[in-house]
């Protein structure tokens, strides 16, 4: 779409997609720590050690969200 949608969810676009990246990238957090046991139950340490920083980037990235919400979102 090339329009706001605001006015069907409530929420302004930009708003919308902050909070969307947010949950993405704690969602997929939590998600590596189950690939990370996977791999470590494999015994494949490299394979681990890959998700683990994929880990660190999506915990970076939901930190960077939530700083941008409570900059930006007013109750």
């Amino acid at each position: 779409m090339s329009s706001e949608t605001g006015a069907v969810t409530g929420t302004k676009d930009k708003d919308y997609n902050l909070l969307w990246f947010t949950q993405a990238c704690l969602e997929n957090a939590l998600r590596l720590e189950t690939y990370i046991k996977d791999a470590e139950r494999d015994g494949d340490n490299e394979v681990a050690d890959f998700f683990r920083k994929a880990q660190a980037d999506s915990r970076k990235g939901a930190e960077m969200g939530k700083k941008f919400l409570a900059s930006r979102i007013k109750a």
